[in-house]
């Protein structure tokens, strides 16, 4: 792949709970602060109709680069599953047996991100990979989630398939208000140097994004059950003042201004590559 893919798809990521683990297991089931790169893959193949134990080598050829609209809050939910339930009812082990009496009730912790919204850019010089995955999220094989089922998107995810994803991941509506102390800098998340956004403008006290900030194990090597494998990649993390961000609000005012900006600047470039 080369340094700044001409081609990529824009997406938007929002709802009422979003889910995003990273270091989830057994009793307590983590978010990160934005979606993951595991959790993306997963939705796309589960778009494309592919099966848990099949590759996803393809996919994680994909470059991502999230831009947060709304950060969200972190909220945590007291989980429990099988409680209740008569003896060879409960919840089956991994060896299949029934869990033993007095010990049917699984107990977990699980956090979400609440009232978040996120914007990504998935490019790479794979057109074909490209457009498999555009016609996934038009029209999915299976449902898609935003990182675990019980988290639904509220609306389409695809926005479009663009020449210069990037530029437009700096330009698109902002689904959030404008700060009363003025606009504060907008966090971008990638997996490659994010020197190549289309910005000149920093905050003072942020690298520029072209130095890792540490790492983050979710590049899925496999999604098939009980043998599910994952492997750190880089995370690189930067704050970019846009002084000209268009913030557009919630609900409707935001819808609108969206659908005005695809409208103009989308609409063209997506029906071409269909």
């Amino acid at each position: 792949m080369t340094d700044s893919p001409s081609r990529g798809l824009l997406l938007r990521l929002a709802g009422p709970l979003q889910s995003w683990g990273t270091h989830s297991k057994y009793a307590r089931r983590d978010t990160a602060r934005f979606p993951t790169r595991s959790g993306v893959v997963g939705m796309l193949a589960a778009g494309l109709g592919r099966a848990r134990q099949a590759p996803v080598d393809d996919l994680t050829e994909l470059s991502m680069t999230v831009r947060v609209d709304r950060p969200g809050v972190v909220v945590s939910d007291f989980h429990t599953v099988g409680g209740g339930r008569p003896a060879d009812e409960t919840v089956v082990t991994v060896d299949g047996k029934h869990r033993a009496e007095g010990k049917g009730t699984l107990v977990s912790k699980r956090q979400y991100l609440a009232d978040a919204a996120f914007t990504l850019a998935l490019t790479s010089d794979d057109q074909a990979l490209l457009n498999a995955c555009a016609a996934a999220l038009r029209d999915p094989h299976w449902p898609l989630f935003l990182g675990r089922r019980s988290c639904p998107p509220e609306g389409p995810i695809l926005l479009g398939y663009v020449e210069d994803p990037l530029h437009h991941l700096i330009q698109l509506p902002l689904a959030a208000k404008k700060p009363r102390n003025g606009p504060q800098p907008i966090d971008f998340y990638g997996d490659r140097p994010l020197g190549a956004l289309p910005t000149t403008s920093d905050a003072p006290d942020k690298d520029d994004g072209d130095h890792n900030s540490g790492e983050v194990t979710d590049e899925p090597m496999s999604f098939t059950p009980l043998a599910r494998q994952y492997r750190p990649r880089p995370l690189y993390r930067r704050a970019v003042h846009l002084p000209d961000a268009p913030y557009a609000g919630f609900g409707t005012s935001y819808l609108k201004t969206l659908e005005s900006y695809i409208g103009t600047h989308l609409a063209t470039a997506d029906r071409s590559t269909r």
